[in-house]
């Protein structure tokens, strides 16, 4: 503590629960006008959401135009076959001229075959840009969540966040890829098939238009009630995706204990639940096509009766009648289609505010804005007077403090709950505290950019988390530059070579999911090979030895000697004997130190850690 302790951060002490955020570095726009680091107005409704959407479609606005003008000459082509019929009966069929008919006939065809081709074209240009616009969303959520803080997952489930990057984003993506274009295609179509009605006929213009109103009104009106039962049935979708990863992860259990039948129970409630849910979304969903398709026979009625009359009067000819005939029937096409979509869209938005809810999260462990880089590091840790609690008034960390001097080995030891893991947490910055400092080196923990402070610290938990990846590349995880030399020179210190060099394809050997291939005591190897390559400054040991057999155990203690060498070193244990070396014991009961000293100390002072060895002296002697 020689070094003079810089000044904590953002007004000193932090909270865990978030009231303290230290203020973040100079915020970074994205690609959707989204701030990193800043809080932005979630997406409540429908004109936001769309914005931002819109945002991330901006880099694209060239695209945007080529579509555009490709959906309206694909538009104004569509329109022009109703008119060329009708044309054709007027003029042609009714003076029976095929010169002519052929004529028509010929540009009929050429403008089909253009309104395809232009579909095909415009298909393929959706699609490369709507890829590239999901590319960087999901890029951008995933590095979003890289940034969260840990509480962060301890408040959501994974299955939910899980269904968040797949379900929500592949309904946004089909969005952006089909049902824009779709949308606007429909509505120009409207506006063009209006305008051409009252330019051939103004009266049957106005009598297809009657049943208009009614048409907009309904789809408004169930469009809300649908958008809401599917915001809902996406939540109970990622309820449902959490209960299933649960209930994968924990098969081993549920198998071990026979609970097949609970398991099956519970999920049937989830999923009924789901089903109820999603009957009453999707009811409102289908009320639109049936009932459009009633209105739009409705308006050719309207039209049969008001042209039939028209015809009598010679008002109208049979040719305009037909010309309106096919534009009644396409002014439902386009209704109908923008019913289905309403659903669709609706949908879709449902899943974008949920995703941008994501990326509306604010990360409660954040950098300072003159945060330095921890480069080299003694090994000096400090704790003074430090409180924290998870949940407000419940304190877990009461006052505590100590002096770690570099290159000791502090063991931490204490009955289940009483703050152990908790110690380790803070020290790796993955909560904030309280009230009092951390400082290593004699800087404020608070003060060091978090990606540099965990990189001096290695981390052996007693559930290592290996990857489905070769065993080379799970220890390489600790230093990505690491050559294979430097990979297999880690191994032999850790006493992992000759395991390894047995496995079916040594290093190369692909682990399944967890390392479940694996045995426990092999898992915690690799694990420590991964350390010792990582070359910490900080070394803590979480349970590292709790799981394995004595002889297992003994390899691994040896390898955590030679890790352990010239390096500050946290140790929780609840077997006392493999801490017995330890420079320095510090007992956690109820998140407070009640004795500290060394082995032999504590043993004399016959308190709690003595009745804590003995009765596991006794339990050893018993057995």
């Amino acid at each position: 503590m020689e070094q003079q302790r810089r000044t904590p951060p953002s007004g000193g002490s932090g909270n865990q629960g978030g009231d303290r955020r230290p203020g973040p570095a100079a915020p970074v726009p994205g690609p959707g006008g989204r701030r990193h680091g800043t809080r932005i107005e979630k997406a409540h409704d429908v004109r936001s959401t769309l914005r931002r959407l819109l945002g991330y479609l901006s880099p694209y606005r060239g695209t945007l135009i080529v579509v555009f003008v490709l959906v309206t000459l694909n538009t104004l082509l569509d329109l022009a076959g109703p008119y060329l019929n009708g044309v054709a009966i007027d003029r042609f069929i009714s003076q029976r001229n095929i010169a002519g008919l052929r004529g028509v006939a010929l540009l009929l065809l050429t403008t089909y075959l253009a309104v395809w081709a232009i579909r095909v074209v415009l298909a393929r240009v959706m699609v490369g840009m709507v890829q590239k616009v999901m590319r960087t969303l999901r890029e951008e959520l995933f590095a979003h969540l890289q940034t969260l803080s840990l509480s962060f997952f301890d408040r959501h489930p994974h299955g939910d966040l899980m269904s968040r990057l797949t379900n929500d984003l592949d309904a946004l993506s089909r969005l952006l890829a089909q049902n824009v274009t779709d949308l606007f295609g429909g509505m120009l179509s409207l506006v063009g098939i209006v305008i051409m009605m009252f330019a051939i006929n103004f009266w049957l213009a106005l009598g297809s238009m009657f049943i208009f109103p009614l048409m907009l009104w309904f789809t408004g009106f169930v469009g809300k009630r649908t958008r809401q039962g599917f915001r809902e049935f996406q939540m109970r979708i990622g309820e449902l995706n959490g209960e299933l990863e649960e209930i994968f992860s924990g098969q081993r259990v549920i198998v071990a204990y026979g609970q097949e039948g609970t398991t099956l129970a519970k999920f049937d409630r989830v999923n009924e639940e789901t089903r109820d849910v999603g009957i009453r979304a999707q009811t409102y969903a289908t009320l639109i096509p049936p009932l459009m398709g009633i209105f739009s026979n409705a308006n050719i009625a309207i039209l049969a009766g008001l042209g039939g009359w028209m015809i009598l009067q010679g008002w109208a000819t049979a040719g305009t009648i037909m010309t309106f005939y096919t534009y009644s029937r396409r002014f439902a096409g386009p209704l109908r289609q923008l019913g289905d979509l309403y659903n669709q869209i609706q949908s879709a938005l449902a899943g974008a505010e949920r995703v941008f809810e994501l990326l509306d999260q604010v990360p409660e462990i954040q950098d300072a804005p003159d945060a330095v880089v921890l480069d080299k590091v003694q090994g000096d840790v400090v704790f003074d007077h430090v409180d924290f609690s998870y949940v407000p008034d419940v304190p877990v960390i009461k006052d505590m403090s100590f002096h770690a001097e570099p290159g000791r080995t502090i063991a931490l030891v204490g009955p289940t709950g009483a703050g152990k893991t908790t110690m380790i947490n803070l020290l790796s910055r993955f909560y904030d505290i309280e009230k009092g400092d951390i400082c290593i080196d004699g800087v404020d923990l608070r003060a060091y950019e978090k990606a540099s402070l965990r990189r001096k610290l290695g981390v052996v938990l007693q559930d290592t988390f290996l990857f489905s990846e070769p065993v080379m590349e799970n220890i390489r995880y600790g230093r990505l530059d690491a050559t294979d030399e430097d990979v297999i020179a880690a191994a032999k210190l850790a006493n992992a070579d000759q395991f390894i060099r047995r496995l079916p394809r040594g290093y190369a050997t692909e682990l399944s999911e967890r390392g479940s291939n694996l045995s426990q005591g092999q898992r915690q190897l690799l694990a420590i090979a991964r350390a010792i390559l990582a070359d910490p400054g900080i070394l803590i040991l979480d349970e590292a030895t709790s799981s394995v057999d004595t002889r297992t155990e003994q390899h691994i203690q040896e390898a955590l000697l030679r890790l352990m060498a010239g390096r500050t070193s946290f140790v929780i244990a609840h077997r006392l004997s493999t801490i017995q070396g330890a420079d320095h014991i510090l007992v956690i009961n109820e998140g407070e130190i009640i004795e500290r000293g060394t082995h032999k100390e504590l043993l004399a002072q016959r308190g709690f850690y003595h009745n804590l060895y003995m009765s596991q002296f006794r339990g050893q002697a018993a057995a």
